[in-house]
């Protein structure tokens, strides 16, 4: 099914109203939603709405929360998000981050006691609507063994940056540190699929093509799989987010980060405050100048977009093409729903008494 982009954010600012988010932050909030649905990341639009209410509705997040300031330098804060939820603590200490690169060239941010923040991609758009090199970082959940493990013991622990061109699009690498990010496991399950053995292990340990035996105790894999396939260097970075986000801030590190849903099993002790954030923000003309900057992006996208193709292939994107492409598909067309992501809409619908359809 197909909605308008605009009433499906409407909704999702209502809902988060309704449970108690002040109107300004529930938003702000519905914003990070409604860019992961409309650059076509939908396992982190809408679709989590429901997850984010039960949360809020059972005092599991602060809805009404106050970020406070906890260490601070010219170019670095640590934040502390009160419990809030992410989709609005993330905006905001991303701001500080950005208001801190425009007075001392780069700023930094680490934010712990906090919730999901949505797509990493979010964050360093905002940063290039105001011509600065952008990136964002959170931990999560564990769902990823490490290299030789068999047990899950880091979260997906996403990243992304972003660099802006002149006359080409902006390069925005937004990414998972496993192989695949639950969601693509979620819809194997739905259609009934398998997966391709390398993407996740059972709860033994062992190799495994059956998605639900992620669901029963087993684990995704670092990016790369195993050693063989370069395994242990997705372990690295999903390692490195986890010490920059949570280690540095004061948050859950590891196998102690919180659940982000209702019905998962919390960790057997707490080593922090929450999940935690990293984010930067580089002003370009602290390196050089940023006209001359964006001419080599532009002339760096070219080059790579006339690389001979591989055989069967049309040869290579550039990290960002799909989200555009689908990003206009959707302005034009609407955002497309699995019927079971309508069906809970509806019935968030139903309980909350904000209208749908």
């Amino acid at each position: 099914m197909l909605y308008p982009k605009e009433r499906l954010r409407e909704f999702t600012t209502r809902v988060f109203e309704h449970v108690g988010v002040p109107a300004p932050a529930a938003a702000l909030a519905a914003g990070v939603l409604a860019t992961a649905d409309l650059r076509g990341i939908d396992s982190h639009g809408v679709a989590r709405l429901s997850t984010y209410y039960d949360l809020l509705e059972a005092g599991k997040i602060n809805a009404r929360h106050r970020i406070r300031v906890m260490r601070e330098t010219a170019s670095t804060d640590t934040v502390d998000g009160d419990n809030g939820l992410g989709l609005v603590v993330g905006p905001k200490a991303n701001e500080i981050a950005m208001d801190k690169a425009a007075s001392a060239g780069s700023g930094w941010v680490s934010v712990c006691n906090t919730n999901h923040f949505g797509i990493a991609g979010y964050y360093p758009l905002r940063a290039l609507e105001r011509d600065l090199i952008g990136w964002a970082m959170t931990n999560s959940t564990k769902l990823v063994a490490p290299i030789w493990g068999a047990e899950r013991m880091l979260g997906t622990n996403p990243l992304a940056i972003a660099f802006p061109g002149h006359e080409e699009p902006p390069i925005v690498i937004d990414m998972a540190t496993p192989v695949v990010p639950l969601g693509r496991i979620e819809i194997a399950l739905r259609k009934g699929e398998r997966i391709p053995l390398g993407w996740a292990i059972d709860a033994e340990g062992r190799p495994t093509d059956d998605p639900q035996a992620i669901l029963d105790g087993g684990a995704l894999l670092p990016l790369g799989s195993d050693r063989e396939h370069g395994g242990h260097k997705g372990y690295c970075l999903g390692l490195m987010v986890d010490v920059l986000c949570a280690v540095l801030s004061g948050a859950n590190w590891g196998p102690f980060a919180p659940p982000f849903m209702l019905r998962q099993q919390k960790p057997e002790r707490s080593v922090g405050r929450g999940i935690g954030h990293f984010f930067g923000a580089l002003r370009i003309d602290g390196f050089i100048d940023p006209e001359e900057f964006k001419r080599q992006i532009d002339d760096l996208v070219r080059t790579f977009r006339k690389t001979r193709p591989a055989p069967g292939t049309r040869g290579p994107l550039l990290p960002g093409d799909p989200e555009r492409e689908a990003e206009r598909q959707r302005t034009e067309s609407g955002i497309p729903l699995l019927e079971a992501v309508a069906q809970d809409l509806r019935q968030l619908s139903r309980r909350t008494g904000v209208p749908l359809d």
